[in-house]
């Protein structure tokens, strides 16, 4: 028996792997956002904000994939509902930018600066949030509400476009 289901966009959250609890917060309240406007949540399915982000997705009902560096799957957070083990450390990144359909970044560091510049390079929407870096291209948002509205405006601008072509 086949499953079948309409999916949501699968909306990419990066951010550093360790961060204080504010981000933590914040990245938890993106991924309730994604969840609640019907998106899937991707992300690097370790700590920092990957977790907080796919709990928030899981606490708002959402479905959380995690890209892992790793060659064991059971290294996924509690949070995440399909883990995947690729076993290319950071080289992962470029499957996470390439997976999601847009990417919102919370804070993060240089991991965080990979992933951006590999969205962008395969011609995906960036939103920013909280983060100290400021890349053209890359827009920002001043709250996870913002940011995810941003992220669900760029797939579907980007839906058009291809339709378009």
């Amino acid at each position: 028996m086949a499953l079948h289901f309409k999916r949501g966009p699968m909306i990419g959250v990066i951010g550093a792997g360790a961060c204080p609890s504010a981000i933590e917060d914040l990245a938890a309240e993106v991924g309730r956002e994604i969840a609640h406007s019907g998106g899937i949540l991707v992300c690097g399915g370790l700590g920092g904000v990957m977790a907080a982000a796919a709990r928030g997705a899981k606490e708002g009902g959402g479905i959380t994939v995690g890209i892992l560096p790793g060659p064991v799957i059971h290294d996924a957070n509690a949070y995440i509902d399909f883990p995947i083990a690729t076993n290319m450390g950071h080289a992962r990144n470029a499957i996470i930018a390439q997976t999601a359909e847009a990417l919102i970044a919370v804070s993060g560091g240089y991991g965080t600066l990979s992933e951006i510049a590999l969205a962008l390079k395969m011609g995906k929407g960036v939103v920013a949030l909280c983060c100290e870096f400021n890349i053209p291209g890359v827009r920002t948002a001043a709250g996870a509400r913002e940011a995810v509205r941003e992220a669900l405006a760029m797939v579907r601008a980007s839906a058009a476009r291809t339709v378009m072509v």
